[in-house]
């Protein structure tokens, strides 16, 4: 099979090797989900979503979606908010604990965050979202990025505007999710405005939304000419699906993610969220994601059931490697 036609992209001063994103999904794309990914080839991942009001950031949440100098890649903060100035101190804040990427979330269809005008909601306020974006990138010195929509409505898709509004301002890179405010996740997503965008701008373009596979990514190029694709859900229990992606843009065979595999990475995962977050909280968010790895399984249902019902990080470790130390066929489908 042919390359998948993908390369290097530059970033300000940074080089992204392997144009194949990792979504910032808030709940989700923490620290250790970051550096699993990468290790499989993301080439960039985004951190969780962190709120502009600097008042909320002493809470442990907030603190854990800061930058993290201990990161290997690139050190990417997302923001989120509706005030310009509030939106301009909190990255002038992360850029000066060690963000290395500022990104600007208008892309973001939950009520709560919608409800205070921020996220998707911005953009059926385009003055207000020229604003903002003029705010950050005035206020850093840094790569200033934009994860957006479509548009308010699918009937108002106003990303193409939106589009040269952020490059005339200096927006560094613009990520798209395929679908409007109104759809939120439901239906499928279009890569008819994608193409629009990139066929106007001059900076990067990454296409979002419901890319699972790379025979989709390859469809979604071949339509839209976009510089780099962006994983979201497809990476939920599933984060060798980075591997795949890396093995088609290198041109080698498709990569081989056996049942081995995939047990070593659930134990893999389990044991950084435990050194992350302590054995104490780790237990409710590990559940999370091996729900998400229990898709996938033959004997899903019962594995969940068994691994929920554990209380102590200590006897979750235990019961994943009890379990598959007796069911070898566990990934009997791979």
């Amino acid at each position: 099979m042919s390359r998948l036609p993908l390369r290097a992209l530059s970033l300000g001063p940074h080089r992204v090797a392997m144009p194949v994103l990792l979504a910032p999904m808030a709940g989700v794309s923490d620290l250790p989900f970051r550096e699993l990914c990468r290790s499989y080839g993301a080439g960039y991942a985004v951190g969780e979503m962190l709120s502009c009001h600097q008042e909320l950031w002493s809470t442990q949440k907030s603190r854990q979606r800061h930058v993290q100098t201990q990161e290997q890649g690139l050190r990417i903060v997302q923001i989120v908010g509706h005030d310009p100035d509030m939106m301009a101190a909190a990255a002038q804040a992360q850029a000066a604990q060690g963000a290395e990427v500022i990104d600007i979330n208008m892309g973001c269809p939950a009520k709560k965050v919608c409800n205070r005008l921020a996220g998707s909601a911005l953009m059926q306020d385009l003055p207000l979202a020229r604003r903002i974006l003029t705010a950050v990138v005035a206020a850093v010195t840094i790569p200033v990025t934009l994860k957006m929509r479509t548009g308010p409505t699918p009937e108002q898709r106003n990303g193409p505007e939106l589009a040269r509004i952020a490059e005339d301002i200096g927006i560094a890179m613009l990520c798209i999710h395929g679908r409007s405010r109104a759809d939120r996740f439901l239906g499928a997503a279009e890569y008819d405005t994608i193409a629009a965008i990139k066929q106007q701008s001059r900076i990067p373009v990454i296409a979002n939304g419901d890319i699972d596979s790379v025979d989709k990514a390859r469809r979604v190029l071949a339509h839209t000419g976009v510089d780099g694709i962006m994983l979201g859900r497809a990476a939920l229990g599933r984060p060798w699906i980075f591997a795949e992606f890396t093995a088609a843009i290198n041109g080698g065979a498709p990569a081989q993610i056996d049942k081995h595999e995939r047990i070593r990475c659930m134990l893999r995962h389990l044991q950084a969220m435990q050194r992350y977050y302590g054995e104490e909280a780790v237990v409710r968010l590990a559940r999370k994601h091996v729900t998400w790895y229990a898709r996938d399984m033959r004997s899903g249902a019962e594995f969940c059931k068994g691994f929920h019902a554990q209380t102590q990080a200590v006897e979750q470790a235990a019961y994943l490697s009890s379990f598959f130390a007796r069911d070898q066929d566990v990934f009997a489908t791979v």
